[in-house]
């Protein structure tokens, strides 16, 4: 008979995950945002910061961070890139 995903070594369930590793790390989940965490937030978008980092860094989900981005009209689009349909003068003439 197969053994429990949780039982198995190796497994993630139970042990890993950054609450496990670091109990001070503790997601804010449903908690009101305050006006330095949106501050943040700005600063962490327009630093083309990935959802995942904001996550961790803001201790939020990001579920959370991303409907809070809509609601106050942040982009977390990263600004350096560039459409992909659109080529370069240089790459035409080769």
């Amino acid at each position: 008979m197969a053994k429990s995903a949780w039982k198995r070594p190796g497994s993630p369930i139970g042990r890993k995950g950054p609450r496990k590793a670091n109990p001070a790390y503790k997601r804010r989940a449903r908690e009101p945002w305050t006006a330095a965490d949106v501050s943040k937030l700005k600063q962490l978008a327009k630093g083309n910061t990935p959802t995942g980092v904001m996550s961790i860094k803001l201790q939020r989900p990001v579920a959370a961070i991303r409907s809070k981005a809509q609601r106050e009209g942040i982009s977390l689009r990263p600004v350096n890139r560039s459409p992909y349909s659109r080529r370069t003068k240089a790459a035409k003439r080769r």
